[in-house]
């Protein structure tokens, strides 16, 4: 049967990548909604919107996210900002009887130093990397947890390890590690750089994913029966790590990005600022037992993703 299926941050990065894959399936309503025309942060106007769209599922992809620089800069907009329109969405979707949503967070809900690969029980074990705390609080999915706890929702989480891809955010100091390497290895050929300086030591491990493997991975979930669901979780652990299970250095990573943008200078590792996590790798067994295994490989990925930036790189300028 038909589904009229809410992307909330249909605009993003995210966002986009869900409207794709769920659109291959013509059978479905997916429809966003723009800031100006719905402003997630405005409660009653959630409340409101909720009330008369008749919503068969949502997927909660709206958030303000940003690099260290940004989460460094902005700690206050980062945690306000994202619990105000996580707790309007999921909370007016309740009130309107809907039943099933996505909510999608982010891998920084773990503790800084948890146990690699990073399995969902280290939640809560430890504390959490300082330079984006505001924003991993804000991503937590106890939000969601209770709602299932006290009234029998199907509220599903899935925590994304570091995504890129098509309508990423290529600003020069606001942007996360992949997109900002892009840009600047780009500008860097373009101007004859002889070297390129990179935060930290290069020596953190992270794990990067394609957005459009997220997408695919979000929906996989969201369409297993309960029971399979439950196999795997708990109530009070019920988030399903998406990741590649496939983890590479800073340094692995520019050195790749070198090689797809052509980039033969030199790169120079800033020692004198932040790293972050030293490693962060998500354990992906469930995800695995689950059925769902990543398609796209990291060069694979990170050359489609300057492709696109390629073709849209007049947007970026200025």
């Amino acid at each position: 049967m038909a589904k009229r299926i809410f992307v909330a941050g249909h605009n993003g990065m995210v966002g986009r990548a869900l409207v794709r894959r769920l659109e291959q399936d013509g059978e479905n309503e997916v429809f966003g909604r723009s800031h100006a025309e719905l402003d997630l942060m405005d409660q009653r106007a959630v409340r409101a919107f909720f009330e008369r769209e008749h919503i068969d599922e949502v997927y909660f992809a709206a958030a303000k996210v940003g690099g260290i620089l940004a989460n460094s800069t902005y700690p206050a907009e980062f945690i306000y900002d994202n619990l105000m329109v996580e707790t309007n969405t999921i909370h007016a979707a309740h009130l309107a009887e809907v039943q099933k949503l996505m909510f999608l967070g982010s891998s920084c809900i773990y503790p800084r130093l948890a146990a690699q690969p990073i399995a969902e029980e280290s939640l809560l074990t430890g504390p959490l990397e300082p330079t984006n705390e505001p924003y991993a609080i804000a991503k937590r999915i106890k939000l969601c947890e209770s709602y299932n706890r006290q009234y029998g929702r199907d509220y599903r989480s899935a925590m994304p390890t570091n995504l890129y891809g098509p309508f990423d955010n290529f600003h020069p100091e606001n942007s996360h590690v992949v997109p900002a390497l892009i840009r600047r290895f780009h500008e860097a050929v373009e101007a004859d750089t002889a070297k390129i300086v990179i935060w930290g030591s290069g020596k953190p491990m992270r794990e990067f994913m394609h957005v459009d493997d997220m997408a695919s991975a979000c929906i996989h979930l969201m369409n297993l029966p309960p029971k399979v669901l439950a196999e795997q979780t708990q109530p009070t652990r019920s988030h399903i790590n998406v990741g590649t299970g496939t983890g590479c250095t800073i340094r692995e990573l520019a050195e790749t990005l070198a090689d797809v943008t052509g980039f033969t200078g030199q790169l120079v590792f800033d020692t004198s600022k932040p790293d972050g996590m030293p490693r962060k790798l998500l354990d992906t067994s469930r995800l695995t037992a689950l059925g769902w295994t990543p398609q796209t490989s990291l060069r694979e990925g990170l050359q489609s993703a300057y492709n696109w930036f390629l073709d849209h790189q007049d947007d970026f300028r200025g």
